[in-house]
């Protein structure tokens, strides 16, 4: 078996020789494919085009003239990571939800940041303009902008008077609808569906009792029901263990955050396997409300300061905000939120609950793109999976959550996205944050970030 590999690689080398380009053979790295499996070491692929054309441990052969030939050894290779649950274009600096800040350069500037720090497909799931999103969507769909590439939920349906709060997110009328009758609700869903919408958005919960409303069952059940008829699925915004109960028994398909009041119990666990429901824990979103009050010593690192805008970088140090954050009660209840979320997504994996992965990275400022999501996959070994598990939730099933099977997996006939590492983050997840270069459609697109200005 082994004497025939060499000449299966001469064969997909030669077979690119007659394209408009020359075949790229990288060879030497360790490789976490993204299924889980364990990593395979001195792995070879071989990209042709956007894709993998072939893959394989020890693969040797003499290369045809023009082939580019990369030496990853000592270097981990793992998928692009995948969002199911960011945010573009709310916000810059300091400032948030604001109309003016959902623009086509301010989005791609978050796009190739999420990517220069490995996360190579982002949903924006909601708040998103029309008139931007879409034309910004084809255009990085078909690889002719520079970022990310891009998926999301239109505009999205929220609550007159309740979520998402209109003192925190102060959108533009083109970017959120808030039906009050079930026949709008299915108006809202209808219009997204015309515009091409890849998922359907609702907001149910009060945003812990800081809102006078919550969503009314017959609107998220009008949501449901048209969205189905459309061949569209819907992510619910939740927070309650009671709200999420009733969404999976209506036939939501996502929830787009992890249950944070109290524990899940078996009869949830039950339905959610029952209805194929998937669930997007979002670890980081609570710890980054009061983390960054603290100091930790990570925000030292360059990993963490190239994801930082100036901005940013000043409220951080400003001893007024520090004190504000420390003192203002919230930290101890999105402590206790943090606790919650990462016993019931343990309790929900080990059941065989689907497990999407995001962060929703780029609401706030203190969800900051690309840095968030790594700051997840330790959240998530905090919680107790192995390195391995939280990479193939990261990769193959959020890839998996949108339908996607083109990415989230190294194998042939994939995408080539791709995140080249210094060290092995099967055994210490923190190898992720080791970036050496980002691949996106089969060819290079960053370095490490500390070539990366925000």
């Amino acid at each position: 078996m082994n004497r025939l590999r060499p000449c299966l690689l001469a064969v997909a080398l030669c077979g690119s020789i007659g394209a408009a380009h020359a075949a790229t053979v990288i060879r030497g790295a360790r490789v976490i494919d993204g299924t889980g499996s364990p990593p395979r070491n001195d792995v070879t692929l071989v990209i042709d085009g956007e894709r993998i054309s072939l893959m394989g441990q020890g693969l040797r052969a003499k290369m045809p003239e023009g082939t580019r030939v990369i030496d990853y050894s000592g270097k981990t290779i793992i998928p692009g990571l995948v969002s199911d649950h960011s945010h573009i274009g709310s916000v810059d600096g300091v400032k948030s939800g604001l109309p003016a800040l959902y623009t086509r350069d301010n989005a791609l500037r978050q796009l190739r940041q999420w990517r220069a720090y490995g996360v190579t497909t982002v949903t924006s799931l909601g708040v998103n303009d029309p008139a931007v999103f879409y034309p910004l969507r084809a255009d990085l769909h078909a690889g002719k902008a520079d970022g990310a590439d891009l998926f999301g939920a239109d505009r999205g349906i929220g609550v007159p008077n309740g979520a998402p709060p209109a003192k925190m997110m102060k959108v533009g009328a083109n970017q959120l609808d808030r039906p009050s009758t079930p026949d709008e609700a299915r108006a809202a869903v209808d219009g997204a569906a015309q515009r091409g919408t890849d998922l359907v958005k609702v907001w149910v919960d009060d945003f812990n009792g800081s809102l006078p409303v919550k969503m009314k069952p017959e609107i998220w059940r009008a949501v449901i029901d048209e969205a189905h008829a459309k061949h569209l699925r819907v992510a619910a915004h939740i927070y309650y263990l009671d709200d999420a109960k009733r969404l999976v028994d209506d036939g939501v398909d996502i929830l787009a955050h992890g249950v944070r009041d109290q524990p899940v119990d078996a009869d949830f666990v039950a339905a959610m396997k029952k209805h194929g429901t998937w669930y997007i824990p979002t670890l980081d979103l609570n710890k980054a409300a009061y983390i960054y009050a603290r100091h930790p010593g990570w925000m030292d690192q360059p990993f963490f300061r190239h994801a930082v805008q100036p901005d940013l970088a000043r409220q951080f140090a400003d001893g007024a905000w520090l004190d504000k954050v420390q003192n203002n009660g919230s930290a101890k209840i999105n402590e206790e939120a943090l606790k919650t979320n990462l016993a019931n997504v343990k309790a929900l994996f080990d059941a065989g609950v689907k497990i999407g992965f995001g962060t929703d990275s780029g609401a706030m400022p203190l969800r900051i793109p690309g840095f968030a999501e790594h700051r997840e996959l330790a959240l998530l070994v905090d919680a107790g999976l192995t390195p391995l598990q939280a990479i193939n939730i990261a990769t193959q099933r959020a890839a998996e959550l949108l339908g996607l099977d083109d990415r989230g997996v190294l194998a042939p006939g994939k995408r080539a996205d791709f995140v080249v590492l210094d060290a092995d983050p099967s055994q210490d997840i923190e190898a992720s944050t080791k970036i050496d270069a980002v691949w996106q459609r089969g060819r290079q697109v960053a370095a490490g970030v500390d070539s990366f200005a925000p």
